[in-house]
């Protein structure tokens, strides 16, 4: 009877809290399988195009319309398909190529070197119109870059630079977002401390930032990188309206002048070639995100440290 009456009482209370903690549980199993849909979803979402580009660049002409777009190509002609990308129309594919690299190589990297220099010099350094500055700066980031198109290239038609590779790469070197970016990155991530340090021991304002500051701005600056890369290999109004020579042409409006042809009196259709260019014209930002990604991690592992 002693034992029956000390384990009746915290029955009710064992099972009280069970339920509880059962209730606890529930919203929170509940968010995480919504969670898991939401991303399932958008993962599909992102990559149901890349699996149809990277399915149909294995098809031949006629097997682009004989078959289902996410159906497997009947005759795999990837490599032939490829082979007659770059050996098309005299090897002009390897020219826009070229183009695009050249473009990215000046354009995105000078832009990324000016945000970099802008952005420390803004977070470090006191000036009389620095809110001016910053003001200038957000309303250029918030004013989209077609709406500059038209002016961009009056401007450009006066100085007789366009039709050449100087009317994209001149306008892909400003960059606010970046600058902005680099501004607020520099601001927590170099220390007051260790500028005044290297000011010590005797180094100058450039050997500071080229030594000291540069490295610890790496993550901001791989960042503000990519997406200037991205922006100048996508770039497509500003070539439109900028080059008549398709020598001259980056790989975006090269790609659509062989979309056009399918339209144009006289023209022949190259649909394979149009997607198995798209294909390789996505491989080299694949790869610069994926050789990138480690300063990002890193950057992530030191904004996670409050000292």
């Amino acid at each position: 009877m002693a034992t029956t009456s000390m384990t009746e009482p915290t029955a009710p209370g064992r099972s009280a809290r069970t339920a509880l903690t059962v209730r606890r549980r529930a919203p929170r199993q509940g968010k995480s399988v919504m969670l898991t849909t939401l991303t399932g979803l958008v993962l599909i979402y992102a990559l149901l195009p890349l699996a149809w580009l990277l399915i149909n660049a294995t098809k031949t002409q006629q097997g682009l319309f004989d078959s289902f777009g996410l159906a497997p190509a009947e005759d795999f002609a990837l490599f032939s398909n490829i082979a007659d990308t770059f050996t098309y129309d005299d090897g002009i594919f390897t020219r826009w190529l070229l183009n695009t690299l050249l473009y990215v190589a000046l354009g995105a990297g000078g832009a990324t070197l000016l945000a970099a220099l802008a952005g420390y010099g803004l977070a470090k350094f006191d000036f009389p119109g620095k809110r001016a500055v910053f003001a200038v700066v957000i309303g250029a980031v918030a004013v989209p870059g077609t709406a500059l198109a038209v002016p961009t290239f009056l401007m450009f038609s006066k100085l007789e630079l366009t039709n050449t590779p100087w009317a994209i790469i001149i306008p892909s070197l400003v960059s606010p977002f970046g600058l902005y970016l680099m501004w607020t990155f520099a601001t927590d991530a170099v220390p007051d401390e260790v500028i005044e340090s290297a000011r010590v021991d005797g180094a100058g304002e450039y050997r500071t930032f080229f030594s000291v500051s540069a490295p610890l701005l790496a993550p901001g600056t791989v960042t503000v990188l990519l997406f200037n890369v991205v922006a100048t290999w996508n770039n497509y109004f500003l070539p439109l309206i900028m080059l008549k020579d398709q020598n001259w042409y980056p790989l975006t409006i090269g790609l659509d002048s062989w979309n056009k042809q399918a339209v144009t009196a006289g023209g022949e259709p190259v649909f394979n070639l149009v997607i198995t260019g798209s294909l390789l014209t996505i491989v080299p930002l694949i790869a610069a995100f994926l050789l990138l990604q480690r300063y990002w991690q890193s950057g992530l592992a030191n904004g996670s440290v409050k000292e």
